[in-house]
């Protein structure tokens, strides 16, 4: 019988345990990355198409200039030039083709061509903007104390800008200013003349009158100021032509004969007719006025007035009708200085008649 002894204690294995890493070193390296993500997106794929240009690349983005934890190079700025233009391009083309095949809608009008034009122009160049934003890869988030600003800049410097953009869209919608139309405009000295509305643009209305002096007139004081209009709802305008003749003539001849040097223009219209009226008993004259209408007041109103007149001078020429010029009665009161005064002159006149003799 085997006695055996106690059985020492075995040790077991002990097992070491595994240092732990922190939480940052189980993650992948990450790369950095250009401050612009549109140039890091190309410059991958321009350096998986070729070496040379690959070097190049890395070449041209170690010039660099770094602020802290912001790092701009040569490369980005490229890019970044290249995405500006691209979009700037992009959307010139771009409004350039929408307003042709604006103006091919032909059952629209000039000033609905013009509304849709600018409504198509300012749609284009906002996704024009988006997408170059999108591109750059610039998050808006970011933008937001950017917003606050602009927003603070629209509200003071450029309220005037926009309120005459929102005035020129409000114009056009409602039809009473279009291209084309004859209106009455002051210059600075208060003296009106007329013109034509050539152009209707972001900020103002560009009107050229007859002596092609062009007036810009901003959209908001269209809509604020009083606009006299001829050609809003019809282009025929009834003109004026004042005309004084003596007291001594014949009132019916003169008459007719004003409507015959009406009727000879080509420019009066037969419809409504030439019609005269006597407007007052004047100091040296019967004065008249013939009123006459024209169908095209962008074409000028003081030639036809003229035309008017020419014909009427050579009509009463040829039937005796006088024409008067001021003329004024003096009557002289007498008094002992007149009564000396012509003495004088008569003794002045008798040595000076001597002498001739």
């Amino acid at each position: 019988m085997n006695v055996q002894g106690p059985t020492p204690p075995t040790a077991e294995p002990t097992t070491e345990a595994a240092p732990v890493e922190p939480a940052w070193s189980l993650a992948e390296p990450v790369e950095e990355e250009s401050s612009v993500a549109a140039a890091e997106g190309a410059k991958e794929a321009l350096s998986s198409q070729s070496e040379t240009v690959g070097s190049v690349i890395d070449t041209v983005d170690k010039v660099a200039l770094s602020l802290g934890d912001f790092r701009i190079s040569l490369f980005d700025v490229l890019i970044v030039s290249a995405v500006i233009v691209g979009v700037l391009v992009f959307a010139w083309f771009a409004s350039r083709m929408a307003r042709r095949l604006v103006k091919r809608m032909t059952r629209l009008d000039d000033a609905q061509q013009l509304l849709v034009e600018k409504i198509v122009t300012i749609i284009v160049w906002a996704a024009a903007f988006f997408i170059g934003i999108d591109l750059l890869g610039i998050d808006l988030t970011a933008l937001a104390v950017f917003s606050g600003a602009f927003g603070l800049a629209i509200g003071f410097g450029l309220q005037k800008t926009f309120g005459n953009l929102i005035a020129g869209i409000i114009l056009l919608m409602d039809r009473s200013i279009k291209p084309g139309d004859v209106i009455a405009v002051a210059d600075l000295a208060g003296n009106e003349s007329f013109g034509q509305i050539r152009k209707i643009g972001i900020r103002a209305v560009s009107v050229t009158t007859r002596d092609q002096r062009e007036y810009l007139i901003p959209n908001e004081n269209l809509m604020i100021n009083q606009v006299e209009n001829w050609s809003y709802s019809s282009k025929n305008v009834r003109m004026q032509v004042p005309v004084g003749v003596s007291y001594e003539a014949d009132m019916k001849l003169a008459e007719e004969l004003m409507l015959e040097a009406a009727r000879s223009s080509d420019r009066v219209l037969s419809a409504p007719p030439p019609t005269v009226w006597m407007s007052e008993y004047g100091d040296n004259s019967v004065n008249f006025v013939i009123h006459c209408w024209i169908k095209d007041p962008e074409e000028g109103v003081g030639n036809v007035r003229s035309a008017v007149l020419k014909k009427l001078w050579w009509l009463f020429k040829d039937n005796g009708i006088e024409i008067p010029f001021p003329q004024r009665d003096i009557h002289l009161r007498g008094s002992d200085q007149l009564e000396r005064l012509v003495e004088l002159l008569a003794e002045r006149r008798e040595p000076q008649s001597g002498a001739k003799d």
